[in-house]
């Protein structure tokens, strides 16, 4: 079996979509990829209705906490996700050269808790499929 494929999901805060997407791609594709996420500004803190949702997909790992970009810098990865529109902005250069392709997702923190099953849905069906057409050939 060949090497799983590395894939980052960057935002700004680390602390709801790209901690949810993290989630979903290693509890869904994790045979062939596995994923980090990580914020430009790191909030340092998960999102408790994030976090909740994917508890209940049974999704969650203690494991996933909100993380500052530099934490990851190193790793080689062979895509890197931007899920919001300030991370792609501001989105590091990598050490070693990686395709980065932006998927943006609207930030659900502080709305109604629906929202979260929203942007779940969201990125279930936009990005894991290019996750999937990317990395798992």
């Amino acid at each position: 079996m060949s090497q799983k494929k590395e894939v980052l999901v960057l935002c700004t805060g680390n602390s709801c979509r790209s901690i949810m997407a993290e989630a979903m791609i290693n509890a869904k594709m994790g045979d062939c990829v596995h994923a980090q996420s990580s914020g430009v500004k790191a909030s340092g803190k998960v999102n408790p209705h994030a976090q909740a949702l994917l508890e209940s997909k049974g999704e969650w790992k203690e494991a996933y906490h909100s993380k500052v970009i530099e934490t990851v810098l190193d790793t080689a990865f062979d895509l890197v996700v931007t899920v919001c529109d300030a991370a792609k902005e501001t989105c590091p250069m990598f050490p070693k050269a990686v395709k980065t392709i932006h998927v943006g997702f609207e930030d659900p923190s502080g709305k109604a808790v629906e929202e979260y099953a929203k942007t779940y849905d969201l990125i279930e069906k936009e990005l894991l499929p290019i996750i999937q057409k990317e990395l798992c050939y």
